[in-house]
């Protein structure tokens, strides 16, 4: 894919509307194509919105799956009660994905040539001027074709920026949901990190500046030995989250687990990255993506190994998206079909 990654239109996408204090009903696929909305609309000025990101890809044989959709209209149901906004039914969420993925199904790459990024987009579309809930909301699901994140392959190690001036987020506030405010106050420290030379920034807690919470776009584990450990959350929405529940890092979680790695859910000091063996990030864009340098105020701390990653970091990788595609077994249940 030489465009850039997600900028190619596809055919179809969905489209519903729920009015304040009523239910979500299934909504219709139409042709892609630009929204209308009133200038006073609530996401337009209040950032009243959650998003999700997921992946349809084409396993071996050359059939349509999607990985964990329970999951993501999870976070969707949670995310849009913190934002006052009516939470999209599971059913309602996952007929909705697999509808559009079925209608552009001619744009699912072949197996191991890249996937179907899935946008669902919730947001009060509604026309509101006064600070409060839009009274209507819009649910679409677009889609785009995409290769790898970042460039080179899959494994290519990354230098992040440990950043120690600007924060994701601090407890009390949305930072455990996908509302679409938490990603705009990112572009600046990301944009500044990227002049540096650097490919992401790697956030400290607000409070301390002390501890790893979660790169812009994925979670982030640190191997020592045979123990992996990666910042706790509470999950579910809890308000005292500063992290993202990601589906992939819980499948990530349970996957090393499988592969005999103890898994470690606390609190990360930044420094202990230069004790360790290893270190990736993992996101639904990224997957797995291996650590090749951490930068803090000059002071940085560097990884190399063949082929890019680190012996953890490669099983962990081929096999999440070895089950992903069909090459390993769905023990879990993960995979589901989508039938073209």
């Amino acid at each position: 894919l030489a465009k850039p990654w997600g900028t190619v239109d596809t055919d179809v996408m969905y489209y519903s509307e729920c009015k304040a204090g009523e239910e979500w009903k299934y909504g219709e696929l139409r042709p892609y194509g630009n929204l209308e909305m009133s200038p006073r609309a609530a996401v337009l000025n209040y950032g009243q919105g959650v998003f999700e990101g997921m992946k349809a890809q084409r396993t071996e044989d050359g059939k349509i799956v999607l990985f964990r959709p329970d999951k993501n209209a999870r976070r969707v149901e949670y995310g849009c009660e913190r934002l006052c906004m009516p939470p999209v039914p599971k059913d309602v969420f996952i007929k909705a994905v697999k509808e559009t993925v079925r209608a552009n199904a001619k744009w699912v790459p072949p197996c191991g040539k890249g996937s179907l990024y899935l946008r669902p987009l919730i947001i009060g579309s509604g026309p509101m001027l006064g600070l409060a809930p839009a009274p209507s909301y819009s649910f679409l699901v677009y889609v785009a074709p995409v290769g790898s994140y970042f460039k080179g392959n899959q494994l290519a190690p990354i230098s992040l920026k440990i950043e120690d001036v600007f924060s994701r987020a601090a407890p009390g506030g949305s930072g455990g949901t996908k509302a679409v405010g938490n990603y705009a106050g990112s572009l600046l420290p990301q944009t500044l990190a990227k002049k540096g030379g650097f490919d992401n920034v790697l956030y400290l807690d607000a409070a301390e500046k002390k501890y790893l919470e979660e790169v812009g776009t994925s979670n982030i584990f640190v191997v020592k030995g045979n123990s992996i450990y990666t910042p706790p959350l509470i999950g579910g929405g809890n308000p005292e989250d500063t992290i993202l529940e990601g589906v992939t890092r819980d499948s990530v979680i349970q996957v090393a687990k499988d592969l005999g790695y103890d898994v470690v859910e606390e609190r990360v000091p930044y420094k202990m990255l230069w004790e360790a063996d290893e270190a990736f990030t993992v996101g639904t864009a990224v997957v797995v993506s291996s650590i090749g340098a951490v930068t803090f105020k000059g002071d940085t701390k560097k990884w190399e190994f063949e082929g890019g990653g680190g012996p953890a970091t490669k099983k962990i990788y081929e096999t999440l998206t070895g089950i992903q595609v069909g090459k390993v077994k769905d023990k879990h249940d993960w995979v589901v079909y989508v039938d073209e």
